[in-house]
């Protein structure tokens, strides 16, 4: 263990960090119903939005957490609300049948189909007004954003989601992509943000051999798609401005404390913490579906890596003893000082949220801070 205030950053990602969304409390959920059911203006909603947006910026402070999210509390989905308001994608009557998994088997729900029928550009900032109100709550934290990385685009349906006649050639594809990413970096650090967080499955998904299979019957080479993402991801943030952190959250599925793929990072550890140009990995590593910490034998000097030890899938709080354990664990492939400490992911990834109660997550939260506090200090 470190000696106290000896390790402590003054840089995101912090000691004790979080992923970004949270469980919507009741009043938010009511609003968005009778929003829905037309009995709710737009203003209305937005009113609703703003305080508990209030309300859980003052949470994360009053944890002692040094970032704080606006919980994606106007988000139905963590990626698709922000893949749709890209310019060239629109929203298509079909049905996406997403299979998930959780301890008491197999589970699925559909999602709403996209396509590709542009010049993927980006047409206006997307998420700036949230990210606005978001700065203007916070008086301690460092305000996050969370965006879905430029992954998320392309694997939400692949090749076949891409309209042959705008984009024969995949490579204008991925060149425009990563060119809206960039302007929506730049976009969003001249709106005052430091700390941005692009979220992204698809990597994580890669360790698992289904999802390869699946892959490769789709056309794709799972064996290179990971290089393919990274090299995308390095071009969209290879402008950013010296004073922006970017991590990225590298997560397995989670919708109602269920997940889509399982495996260690193996497949992709080598090029992903070798040659993605981030500040910071967030990883899952919660449950025995994760791996082991082997992989974090590639991470360089200068890279954080934010160990994703704490469920948000169930309610039962861990012990910190074995956290720290674990984080002891970890050190054995990364220096200590090169580790943080978070969930291992969103408490509510979308609007349905995880089976736990907001208790349980403030709970949680507070549990992050304090192990951090003993690990490296305050």
């Amino acid at each position: 263990m470190s000696e106290p205030g000896q390790q402590t950053r003054t840089v995101p990602p912090f000691r004790a960090d979080h992923v970004g969304s949270l469980l919507r409390p009741p009043e938010l959920l009511a609003a968005r119903e009778r929003h829905a059911a037309g009995e709710l203006d737009a203003a209305g909603l937005r009113a609703a939005e703003d305080a508990a947006v209030t309300d859980v910026v003052a949470l994360q402070e009053s944890v002692g957490l040094r970032s704080a999210t606006d919980g994606e509390f106007r988000r139905t989905s963590w990626h698709m609300d922000f893949i749709h308001r890209l310019g060239g994608v629109s929203t298509t009557s079909g049905r996406v049948e997403v299979r998930m998994r959780n301890a008491a088997g197999q589970s699925s729900f559909t999602a709403a189909g996209m396509a590709v029928d542009g010049r993927v550009r980006l047409d206006e900032p997307i998420f700036a007004d949230a990210f606005e109100h978001l700065a203007r709550q916070v008086t301690t934290a460092t305000p996050k954003l969370t965006i879905p990385s430029p992954s998320m685009v392309y694997a939400r349906g692949g090749r076949a989601v891409i309209d042959q006649d705008v984009y024969p050639d995949l490579e204008g594809f991925w060149t425009d992509l990563s060119a809206a990413y960039a302007d929506e970096l730049r976009a969003m650090y001249d709106r005052g943000c430091r700390y941005l967080q692009l979220d992204d499955t698809a990597l994580a998904y890669l360790n698992d051999p289904a999802h390869r299979a699946e892959l490769a019957e789709k056309g794709d080479d799972p064996d290179t798609q990971h290089l393919r993402y990274i090299r995308q991801i390095n071009a969209a943030i290879a402008d950013r401005p010296s004073d922006m952190a970017v991590t990225t959250h590298m997560c397995r599925g989670n919708y109602r404390s269920s997940w889509a793929a399982e495996g260690g990072y193996d497949h992709v550890a080598e090029a992903l913490f070798g040659g993605l140009a981030v500040d910071g990995f967030f990883c899952e590593f919660d449950d025995e579906r994760s791996g082991t910490f082997a992989p974090l034998r590639f991470v360089p000097p200068g890279k954080q890596v934010v160990l994703g030890l704490v469920t948000t899938k169930s309610g039962t709080l861990e012990d910190p003893d074995l956290l720290r354990r674990r984080i002891d664990e970890a050190a054995r492939y990364v220096p200590l000082d090169q580790l943080c400490l978070s969930p291992q992911c969103g408490f509510s990834s979308t609007v349905e949220g995880n089976e736990l109660t907001i208790d349980d997550q403030r709970r949680k939260l507070e549990l992050i801070v304090s192990v951090a506090e003993d690990v490296w200090g305050r």
